[in-house]
C-alpha cells in the first residue's frame, strides 16, 4: 500500500514548499501521514461540494490548488462553508493537500501548464526571484511568477483569445480582451491566477500581450492609458480564474500516476467558478 507521506514526497518533491510566497498557506492542511492511499481527486477550489465529492468517488487524499486556510481562524463549526469541508473531510477519512504559489512556479505547476499550451519558445520569468532555475524532482524547474515568451507563429489577439477560448474550461465570463481583435501579437506574458499587481512589471517587457485574471476596471484602464496611445502598452486578456489554473489539475494528474502508477487519480468534475449565470444587457 501507498502510505500518504509517500504521495507527499512526489507532491513536495515536484512543487517544493519553499517556492511558495512568505505569506502563502501551501502543505497538509488535515490528515494522518501514515494512512494509506489508493485513491486522490484533484481540484481547483476546496470547496463543500469538492468534499463531497472527493469522498463519494472514494478518495482519501483531495489535492487543490488553492489554499482552504489563507489566515488564522479560532473557530471551524461545521455549519460554516469551511468547517463543513474540514468536517467532511476528517469524518470520511479523507486529507488535504494544497498547492498554490509554489504550484504556480513550477515548469510542472501553472504557469508550466500555459507554457505548454501556447507552445511559448525562449521564455523567461516575468518576476524575477532567487529560485528562478531552480531544479525539483520530477523534471519540475521554477519558471518564476509568470512568463514572458513567444509564439512560434504570429497571430492577433483576437485569434489568441479564441485559442485560449478552446482550450480552458468554458465559464460564464468567457474569455475578454482590450483593444482591436486584429492586433498582432508574437510576444506574450502570461501569469495565471490573479495578476493585476504585475501590470506594470507588464508593461517594462516587449509583451505584446498579457494573459491573467481578475483583471479590475480601474487597474486595466490606467494600464491601458499610461500612455496616450494604447497601443504602445500591452494588450490584455482576461481569463476566469478558476478557468486559469484548471490547466494545471492534468498537469498533476499525469505526475502521479507516471510516480504512483498504484493510485487511482481522478479530476473533479464540480466546477467552483462562483459565476453560474448572467442576463444580457
Amino acid at each position: 500500500m501507498t502510505t500518504l507521506s509517500q504521495v507527499l514526497d512526489v507532491l513536495e518533491g515536484a512543487y517544493p514548499l519553499h517556492w511558495a510566497e512568505g505569506w502563502d498557506r501551501s502543505g497538509l492542511v488535515l490528515g494522518d501521514r501514515d494512512h494509506d492511499v489508493t485513491s486522490i481527486l484533484l481540484a481547483v477550489d476546496p470547496t463543500v461540494a469538492v468534499a463531497r465529492e472527493a469522498l463519494a468517488a472514494g478518495a482519501q487524499l483531495l489535492i487543490t490548488h488553492h489554499p482552504l486556510l489563507l489566515r488564522g481562524v479560532s473557530f471551524l463549526p461545521a455549519d460554516t462553508g469551511k468547517g463543513a469541508v474540514a468536517t467532511t473531510l476528517l469524518q470520511g477519512g479523507c486529507a488535504l493537500w494544497c498547492g498554490h504559489t509554489n504550484v504556480d512556479r513550477s515548469s510542472r505547476g501553472t504557469v508550466g501548464a500555459w507554457q505548454e499550451l501556447l507552445e511559448l519558445q525562449t521564455t523567461r520569468p516575468l518576476v524575477e526571484s532567487a529560485d528562478v532555475g531552480a531544479e525539483a524532482n520530477f523534471g519540475s524547474r521554477s519558471l518564476g511568477l509568470g512568463v514572458v515568451g513567444e509564439l512560434s507563429e504570429a497571430t492577433t489577439v483576437g485569434k489568441l483569445a479564441e485559442r485560449i477560448a478552446t482550450a480552458v474550461p468554458a465559464t460564464i465570463q468567457g474569455i475578454r480582451y482590450t483593444g482591436e481583435a486584429d492586433r498582432p501579437v508574437r510576444t506574450v506574458a502570461v501569469c495565471p491566477g490573479a495578476g493585476d499587481s504585475l501590470l506594470e512589471t507588464v508593461s517594462g517587457t516587449e509583451a505584446d500581450v498579457y494573459i491573467t485574471s481578475d483583471l479590475r476596471h480601474h487597474p486595466a484602464l490606467e494600464h491601458l492609458e499610461s500612455v496616450a496611445d494604447a497601443s504602445a502598452v500591452p494588450a490584455l486578456i482576461d481569463v476566469a480564474h478558476w478557468a486559469s489554473e484548471a490547466l494545471w489539475l492534468p498537469l498533476a494528474e499525469r505526475l502521479l500516476r507516471e510516480s504512483l502508477p498504484e493510485i487511482s487519480v481522478q479530476i473533479s468534475t464540480v466546477r467552483t467558478d462562483p459565476w453560474q449565470g448572467h442576463a444580457p444587457s
